[in-house]
């Protein structure tokens, strides 16, 4: 416990959750990557054309954003008992990042 003046205030133990949560940024992670290799292969077996690059093109570029907000996420967790919130801005991309992959995806298999 620490003392802050005559209140004292007990230190905080996160048990399990910082875990949890990189390991759900993990499966995310992983989702998103089988999303843009099967999205890459099926605009490749189809023939290549400016459409089908321009597709893969945008789904790596989506999965590499995605990537880049959950390794600083997941460095964050690791790090620190008490990591800092998800700033808006991340959490935007994130989301922002895997809806649209998972848009571009499902065009590719249409």
């Amino acid at each position: 416990m620490t003392d802050l003046g005559e209140v004292r205030v007990p230190e905080r133990d996160p048990g399990l959750q910082p875990e949890r949560t990189r390991l759900a940024w993990r499966r995310t992670t992983l989702s998103c990557t089988v999303a843009a290799v099967l999205a890459a292969r099926a605009a490749l077996q189809e023939g290549t054309t400016a459409v089908a690059v321009v597709a893969c093109a945008l789904c790596l570029l989506l999965w590499l954003g995605f990537l880049r907000v959950a390794h600083h996420r997941m460095t964050e967790l690791a790090a620190t008992s008490r990591p800092r919130r998800l700033s808006a801005r991340a959490a935007a991309t994130a989301a922002l990042c895997t809806m649209a992959l998972a848009a571009c995806a499902t065009a590719m298999v249409f």
